[in-house]
């Protein structure tokens, strides 16, 4: 059962910590989850103490430090600490970082102020920098084109192409147009039966994206060895060797997975790479032999939840996640 109360919300937040403490590896995504849910909890001083120790912490940085920062920012606002939260937004601005993560909450946070024009801005200036024309739009960048269809709608805007797209991508049954509606307030007031049924609709339509952003709060991800890792594995553990006869064919095998993943409708798809000393730490965590092919699958699912995905797939452009140095079209992105 997920937390509600603010005490639940601190108790889930010190696990999380007491885990980062075991596990110094994962302590950044750790520590992001135990910020969540003080900010939940109302202890957004603490929060913040959180996030500033992912940013100075000596000898270990932040293995993302923009969306530490963007994180940081939002906390900051919501407790009057807005001249901080402004000038973290416009270094992120300047930074331009290549992830969607720290742009869609840098955004959101001066929409959810009011800042209609700047978070307009911020979303365009994001989709400018990471999204390319004829090519599939992440999963991550999707809510980009979703918070910049909302601002315009509130703003009055025409559509125009990023807004189509937006619509496009929109898989409710409820469009787009009619959940970002800004007069939408005005049918809760209403004595209309038909106005009122409705706003239910399209409050139901609504649950149901945020309960499947839920459901998958991080990727379904593939298992990837990197040559030497496989090579020590099969070594150590050679009754798994009928999971990977070679490496060339290992390789095609986590592409065609994440193909047929995406072609069955599976959103929100990564790579995760694998290292021996992790996956018999994840072993010994089990109580289960690391020669037990079972324990592969589950040991992606927990390397995703540690937030060690790649999504994929990568723009054709950008370094194919098999490590080749080959750009991702020319690579296991080709046919």
């Amino acid at each position: 059962m997920r937390p509600d109360t603010p005490a639940e919300h601190i108790t889930e937040a010190e696990r999380l910590l007491r885990t980062a403490a075991r596990y110094p590896e994962d302590r950044e995504p750790l520590l992001l989850q135990a910020a969540a849910h003080l900010e939940l909890a109302g202890e957004r001083a603490r929060a913040a103490t959180l996030y500033d120790d992912l940013l100075t912490a000596d000898g270990a940085p932040a293995e993302d430090p923009h969306l530490v920062k963007a994180l940081k920012a939002a906390n900051l606002w919501e407790y009057g600490h807005e001249a901080e939260a402004r000038a973290i937004i416009d270094g992120l601005r300047v930074a331009a970082p290549r992830a969607a993560a720290p742009w869609t909450i840098a955004a959101e946070t001066l929409e959810a102020h009011d800042e209609l024009e700047a978070a307009h801005d911020l979303f365009s200036a994001a989709l400018e920098l990471l999204l390319t024309p004829g090519e599939e739009v992440p999963y991550a960048t999707q809510s980009l084109l979703t918070g910049r269809h909302r601002v315009r709608r509130l703003r009055g805007s025409e559509h125009d192409d990023w807004d189509r797209l937006a619509d496009t991508l929109h898989t409710a049954e409820v469009p787009l147009d009619e959940l970002h509606d800004p007069k939408r307030l005005w049918s809760l007031g209403s004595s209309d039966p038909g106005e009122l049924k409705a706003e239910i609709t399209r409050l139901r339509a609504e649950l149901g994206v945020y309960r499947t952003a839920l459901s998958r709060p991080f990727p379904v991800a593939v298992l990837h060895w990197p040559a030497a890792e496989l090579a020590e594995l099969l070594a150590a553990y050679p009754a798994l060797a009928a999971e990977y006869p070679d490496h060339a064919g290992h390789l095609t095998a986590v592409e065609t997975a994440l193909r047929d993943l995406h072609a069955a409708g599976t959103a929100n798809l990564g790579i995760v790479t694998g290292t021996i000393p992790s996956y018999e730490a994840f072993a010994a965590s089990e109580a289960a032999s690391p020669a037990d092919p079972n324990l592969l699958p589950l040991y992606a699912t927990t390397l995703a939840a540690r937030g060690r995905a790649l999504p994929w797939p990568p723009a054709r452009s950008a370094a194919c996640w098999c490590g080749s140095g080959d750009a991702y079209g020319g690579c296991h992105g080709a046919g």
